[in-house]
């Protein structure tokens, strides 16, 4: 399945748009990985352990979108769009969500 944030996929016309599609991921954020992440931004460097927070709900959100899409008949989902939220108390839960436009493509 094609995936893309350009509204049309080169040399690939599209045949039916089947309608919006959207992928979700919440993931709480622990203490312990709080706590090395704060170490980490006092001696400098990046914070592996969000990083890996972030791509996992990243892949999940992806899966979630191609499933649905899928579901619908399409064979790619154009226009996508990725938008990352700090939610829940404190910010303690970081949300992923895309959503694109689920068609049929030749």
């Amino acid at each position: 399945m094609i995936i893309t944030t350009t509204p049309e996929i080169q040399g690939r016309p599209i045949k039916r748009y089947l309608g919006v599609v959207v992928g979700e991921a919440v993931m709480g954020a622990n203490m312990f990985r709080d706590i090395f992440a704060s170490i980490s931004d006092i001696v400098g460097g990046r914070s592996g352990q969000y990083e890996n927070v972030f791509t996992r709900a990243r892949k999940i959100a992806f899966e979630e979108i191609e499933s649905e899409a899928r579901a619908m008949g399409a064979n790619a989902v154009v226009g996508i769009d990725i938008d990352y939220e700090v939610v829940g108390k404190n910010g303690s839960m970081l949300m992923v969500s895309i959503n694109g436009t689920a068609v049929v493509i030749e």
